[in-house]
């Protein structure tokens, strides 16, 4: 997230004076760009920062981020948005030689260092684009570092979009989600690589990047689950896409470009497009004072930092982000790919990223002009088909050939890709473990996003409650990556990975039924009684169109409405004449054992769960018979 020393605006004089440096930074790098002398013109370097989760012992988020810090205390680990993700910035190293192992092997020890400092605070680290335990209600402000960049972020997202964020994506599931806050972005975690580039070859390698990030994106993909739902086979595009969304009604409506974004054309002369078209588009969010005299700098013969740019260009998010720095007194170029996401292991990560860098050297030197060969929309598109659809996606690749991403992968890159890195002089041995685990994955199917769901349906045949799916899931997924086998070898996780069984049966809300058969109070009894028969239960909630719980019809009221002989009037009868209104009701949070005392004391047979007055579930006596026949299943195991 860059500089936390900031102000969020609308302080006038603050943002004046910040535009008036951010415009000035603009003009000078178009000198420095013109004069070229100030660039590093050395070899080629790569780095990547590494995003993470940190669990509790049943896997759930454990917002421990700062307690780790502190007893870590190593510069390449810092923040993230969510006191449950960290980040490490791993060492810049020259594309040569054996840096991809080195790059791996440094990962390895900073992840497990992280490791070893979550343990006396009961937590843990995963690697995955999304954890799948993650609850709504882990994304609430308490949980939010405490830095005033981000509570900035929130303050100014929720100003600009004016309202709350609406989340709707559509895969085998569907997510309808509202929210009241930026932290939606933390349930994202990447592995963002950087590939240093000339300023020269920026416009031909940016478009490259462009190009080739939808076919290593179909052979990385690992974030299929959020919120129980079963969405996009690398869902972190569309959530990410939404979670910093700041355009207000009217701008969306004119067809506004949020600040996560694809692009819409190809770079033309030079990284100044992408920098003034920034600007011209994006309101500045966040402002500091800017010390540096830019321009004096220059005229000095030394590089500027040039910090209101970066700090700008940190509140935009395109996949493919364009970067800035200075590195011993040298200003640089990066592209920053951000679509890779983390995990399934840090072998897989390194492995994605020899792809990306191996595409980017190998496709750079064989085709001299990419957006003569495709077109924007159609690598656009793919960006998108892969997101989707992962391996199963069919792409567009150069002069308009269609393909399915497995084949385009396999006979068409992969082998360029081996080229791109021995280019490099990266050793056949280091090649063959990086490119032979894409290999490998792809001629299996079995990427992240695959394991974990064709896990969690072999799960479901064992009749465990999604929560418990979940957490076995995660601490499945935890466990084969500190093995560090690649994904593509590992064995589906099953109900027997899952943490101690009763954390998944603490509260009602992680085993109620939210699959609901509801009726209106103006409905027929005769449908009510419908859909008992039909769907073999014996409580129907009563809701309004908002989804507000207004009574409960059960078997029992029907039954005595037999017995009194009412239906026999011959006049219709409405929901409303039977069913108990203002039924006793608990919110998700309620203790299983509170809910059995409840149920007994009332004497019903069932309790609707809701929270701000909406129908969220039903918990039954039926599932409730569930939950002690798989406490008595596992206590026999135990046995």
């Amino acid at each position: 997230m860059g500089e936390h020393r900031v102000s969020e605006v609308p302080d006038e004089e603050l943002q004046r004076e910040f535009m008036k440096a951010l415009l000035e930074e603009a003009r000078v790098l178009e000198r420095m760009l013109e004069e070229d002398s100030l660039f590093d013109h050395g070899p080629r370097r790569i780095g990547a920062e590494q995003e993470l989760f940190l669990v509790d012992s049943s896997c759930r988020p454990a917002p421990i981020a700062m307690e780790i810090l502190e007893s870590c205390k190593d510069p390449r680990c810092t923040t993230e948005l969510g006191r449950f993700n960290l980040e490490i910035n791993l060492s810049p190293r020259v594309l040569e030689g054996d840096c991809l192992s080195r790059m791996e092997e440094e990962c390895r020890d900073l992840v497990a260092r992280l490791h070893r400092a979550a343990r006396p605070h009961g937590g843990e680290v995963v690697l995955c684009g999304i954890l799948p335990t993650l609850r709504a209600a882990d994304l609430t402000l308490a949980n939010m570092t405490p830095a005033p960049r981000y509570y900035a972020l929130n303050r100014i997202v929720r100003r600009m979009r004016d309202g709350n964020l609406h989340l709707l994506i559509k895969g085998i599931d569907e997510l309808d989600f509202e929210h009241d806050n930026v932290l939606l972005e933390a349930v994202n975690t990447s592995f963002q690589v950087h590939f240093q580039v000339r300023p020269s070859e920026f416009a031909a390698l940016y478009n490259l990047a462009q190009v080739v990030t939808a076919p290593v994106l179909a052979a990385a993909v690992n974030s299929p689950l959020l919120l129980g739902k079963r969405l996009w086979r690398e869902s972190r595009i569309a959530v990410f896409q939404h979670s910093v969304d700041a355009r207000s009604p009217a701008r969306k409506a004119r067809g506004h470009r949020p600040r996560v974004h694809f692009g819409d054309s190809w770079v033309e002369r030079s990284v100044l497009e992408i920098y003034r078209e920034d600007i011209a588009r994006y309101r500045v969010m966040l402002a500091q004072a800017i010390e540096e005299d830019a321009g004096a700098v220059l005229e000095s013969g030394r590089a500027p930092e040039l910090r209101a740019l970066r700090l700008h260009n940190g509140t935009v998010y395109r996949w493919n982000r364009a970067c800035y720095g200075v590195q011993d007194e040298r200003a640089h170029l990066r592209i920053e790919n951000r679509v890779l996401p983390s995990g399934p292991t840090v072998l897989d990560e390194i492995s994605n990223a020899a792809f990306f860098f191996g595409l980017m050297s190998g496709l750079g030197a064989e085709v001299e002009d990419v957006t003569a060969r495709i077109g924007f929309d159609e690598a656009k598109d793919n960006f998108f088909a892969a997101a989707r659809h992962g391996l199963k996606a069919q792409l567009t690749w150069f002069d308009g050939e269609h393909l399915p991403a497995v084949e385009l992968i396999s006979k068409r890159l992969l082998p360029v890709a081996e080229r791109g890195l021995e280019s490099a002089s990266i050793p056949g041995t280091d090649i063959e473990r990086y490119l032979g685990t894409i290999r490998a994955r792809v001629e299996s199917g079995r990427t992240g996003a695959a394991w974990c769901l064709r896990s969690l349906a072999g799960m479901e045949e064992g009749g465990g409650s999604l929560d418990r799916r979940l957490r076995a899931l995660t601490k499945s997924m935890r466990l084969r990556q500190r093995r560090g086998r690649p994904v593509h070898s590992w064995e589906d996780a099953t109900l027997e990975d899952a943490p101690a069984w009763m954390e998944s049966y603490r509260t009602i809300g992680q085993f109620m039924t939210t699959d609901l058969f509801t009726v209106r109070p103006d409905d027929l009894v005769d449908f009510a009684a419908s859909l008992m028969e039909w769907e073999h239960i014996r409580h129907v909630p009563v809701e309004d169109d908002r989804g507000a719980l207004l009574g409960l019809v059960s078997h029992r009221a029907l039954l005595r409405l037999v017995a009194r002989g009412t239906e026999k009037e011959g006049r219709p009868i409405a929901v409303r004449e039977v069913m108990k209104a203002d039924p006793l009701a608990v919110p998700p949070d309620t203790p299983t054992l509170e809910a059995i005392r409840l149920m007994r004391d009332h004497k019903v047979g069932c309790l609707p769960v809701v929270e701000d007055g909406r129908l969220l579930g039903i918990v039954t006596e039926r599932d409730l018979l569930n939950v002690a026949a798989a406490l008595v299943e596992e206590k026999l195991r135990e046995a």
